[in-house]
């Protein structure tokens, strides 16, 4: 797999309906699928999850992080891409 790294902007009714549904599948203890700039994949039920805060000298950013091994990712990835949570 390449390496990427791709920053997108959401409206808040989009990205609040994706926290939505990240949120219910940490509480159900399931895996996470999400499509961002074209690219689907799954985030494992035990991602490490982190929030970060940042202060610079004209701004300031809070960044909600899901990390995990590809493994994990690749173990927990349902038979089709239909199995979106």
């Amino acid at each position: 797999m390449s390496e990427r790294d791709v920053e997108r902007t959401y409206s808040v009714e989009d990205f609040a309906a994706k926290l939505r549904r990240l949120a219910d599948a940490l509480e159900a203890g399931k895996p996470f699928r999400i499509q961002i700039a074209g690219e689907r994949f799954t985030v494992p039920r035990n991602a490490q999850i982190s929030v970060e805060h940042e202060r610079g000298d004209d701004e300031e950013e809070v960044e909600f992080q899901l990390k995990w091994k590809l493994a994990d990712a690749e173990a927990a990835a349902p038979e089709t891409d239909d199995a979106e949570v």
